[in-house]
């Protein structure tokens, strides 16, 4: 038999689950949209960039179970997609990159968008096929999804010749799709000596990170039969309920929140899980690790390499964890019994509520205290909500403020940090999930970035909210400048019009300027989003006040410098605050 191209990659994307692609159709893969267009399982979808196309997929992936894909021309389309394909590969995040490309068959060179893509894309993917005929598309498809989910997951690159698209070609077999991979199976006798350890220890501890994010159940039994307090990594932030007695924050040590610090103080046993101990994760490596370390990810490459493991299970977090507990549960039948709680759980909530009194006391003057909102709309919004967050100070407020109870709930680009993530991200998600309510929270810098796919959301009738933190400033790094060099260079936004945006994009407005309005924007924000139209709401934020992450960051990376360049900032930081005052 012959098939087109184009009707071969349909069906293995129609056998593979892909229920939306994004992307921007051209003269290279016109064709593949037209058949994607007569799927009656998957829908294209049109962005306004190609950038948006990918935070769109990433978005998907994060919030689904299926994986999310790109459909893209090439050189212009991939090149512009390259921050989205680089944040599913630094934060382990499965997609599908689909590029049409130029003409094989006609012996001619200086094609339109004529470039080499595999160097292009070789450091920000896990692979890149070039399809040579009709008979490979479909075998090489299914080979990179099966690439793309396996061991710590990521972008792959497939570019299909725009011949091959057009025309049609003999292929023996419509094979349907079979995984072709296992995943390790963890050392019996390390996880022997993993449950010895958590046994013998006096104060054990656990560290979760978005690996783990399919075994929360088998960490809320694991932390509640040993009595330990949990901390997350901030892209595993959702992974454990934040509402559990033993959840006690993101991070530990001087980035991390009272809480953690409080419960973490006298860990002498941490068992990580899915967390590789990124400098964002840990506060610019700033955690106190003891020494006696339990790592557990499907990943061998990450074990050692920022803090030295007792030991190294290489497992996926369900399965690893599930033996875990099997183990444990039999030693402690032959008599060794977890120890009983030490008042560990009102020592944590205690902190947790000490802290948000103290944010409720702040005096925002004219704007809206971070802590309010966030209240509020943790109270307003269904358990399962979803909360998509962009690269700034909003980031860090939610992880310190916002409670999270359902995993993979709360979301936010974390290792490659692309500002821009949001809005795309939360359409991405809606459209997964599209009986779910989705909250997008960004600020005014990752707005200007990629605010206009707002069209897109009104174009599909999605009914996404964005709460715009609205403060004139790139905050975050502002506020890294403002403390040892009392200066914001190119930090300082121009003053955008935030309602103009809403009326190009054709998203319903809502001002939120200060505290007494919150209830009410929000509930108007909730109504109108039911209808099915987008909402972007103009938040006039306060960030005055810093949070622990970011004064344990400036902390912890001030330590390290050499003696004399210490003295130097610090010096620095004194006199331009002190002849600014006199000013």
């Amino acid at each position: 038999m012959k098939y087109t191209g184009a009707y071969l990659a349909r069906f293995a994307l129609e056998q593979l689950g892909v229920r939306y692609t994004f992307g921007i159709p051209g003269v290279h893969n016109t064709e593949l949209y037209d058949e994607l267009n007569n799927s009656e399982t998957i829908t294209p979808v049109l962005v306004t960039h190609e950038m948006g196309a990918a935070f769109m997929a990433e978005g998907v992936s994060r919030t689904s179970d299926t994986v999310g894909a790109l459909v893209i021309v090439p050189a212009a389309g991939t090149t512009h997609a390259l921050s989205g394909i680089g944040e599913a590969f630094l934060d382990g995040i499965p997609m599908l990159v689909i590029s049409g490309g130029i003409r094989r068959d006609s012996g001619k060179s200086f094609q339109l968008h004529q470039l080499e893509q595999g160097p292009i894309v070789a450091g920000i993917t896990k692979g890149y096929y070039l399809v040579q005929t009709h008979a490979d598309i479909i075998p090489t498809l299914y080979r990179a999804y099966d690439m793309a989910i396996q061991g710590t997951p990521g972008p792959v690159f497939v570019e299909i010749p725009s011949n091959l698209l057009l025309f049609a070609g003999p292929v023996e077999t419509l094979p349907t799709y079979a995984k072709s991979f296992r995943n390790p199976v963890p050392d019996a006798t390390k996880i022997l000596q993993a449950a010895q350890a958590l046994l013998g220890a006096k104060r054990p501890g656990l560290y979760v990170g978005w690996g783990a994010r399919h075994a929360t159940h088998l960490l809320i039994e694991l932390a509640e039969t040993l009595q330990m307090p949990v901390s997350t990594t901030m892209q595993g932030i959702s992974v454990f309920p934040h509402d559990h007695p033993l959840h006690a924050g993101m991070g530990f040590g001087k980035s991390g929140v009272p809480a953690t610090r409080e419960a973490f103080a006298d860990v002498d046993c941490l068992l990580a899980v899915g967390a590789r101990f990124g400098e964002l994760a840990t506060g610019s490596y700033g955690l106190p690790v003891p020494p006696n370390l339990i790592h557990l990810d499907i990943n061998p490459e990450v074990f050692d390499k920022n803090y030295p493991s007792s030991i190294g299970l290489c497992a996926d977090a369900q399965e690893g964890l599930q033996l875990l507990l099997e183990k444990l549960k039999a030693i402690s039948a032959q008599g060794q019994l977890p120890k009983p709680s030490t008042g560990l759980p009102k020592r944590i909530q205690d902190k947790k509520a000490e802290y948000f009194r103290e944010w409720e006391q702040h005096d925002s003057q004219a704007r809206v205290n971070p802590y309010l909102f966030f209240r509020s709309l943790r109270h307003k919004l269904a358990r399962d909500a979803f909360v998509l967050l962009d690269d700034g100070n909003h980031t860090f407020l939610a992880a310190e403020l916002f409670p999270s109870y359902e995993s993979r709930h709360l979301v936010s680009p974390t290792d490659f940090n692309a500002m821009g993530y949001c809005v795309p991200a939360a359409i991405g998600a809606k459209l997964s999930n599209p009986t779910k309510q989705v909250i997008g929270i960004v600020g005014d810098g990752g707005l200007l970035m990629t605010g206009m796919e707002l069209l897109t959301a009104s174009t599909l009738e999605l009914g996404v909210i964005i709460f715009v933190f609205h403060d004139g400033e790139l905050g975050q790094i502002s506020q890294f400048q403002k403390i040892p060099l009392n200066r914001k260079t190119c930090t300082i936004l121009g003053d955008i019009k935030i309602e103009g945006l809403a009326l190009a994009t054709g998203a319903h407005f809502i001002g939120l300027s200060q505290n007494n309005l919150i209830d009410a924007k929000i509930d108007e924000a909730l109504r109108v989003s039911a209808t099915g139209r987008p909402v972007l709401v103009d938040v006039n934020i306060d960030y005055s006040r810093k949070t622990c992450f970011t004064k344990g960051v400036v902390s912890t990376n001030l330590s390290r410098f050499p003696l004399g360049e210490k003295v130097r900032f610090i010096g620095r930081a004194l006199k331009r605050h002190l002849l600014d005052q006199k000013e």
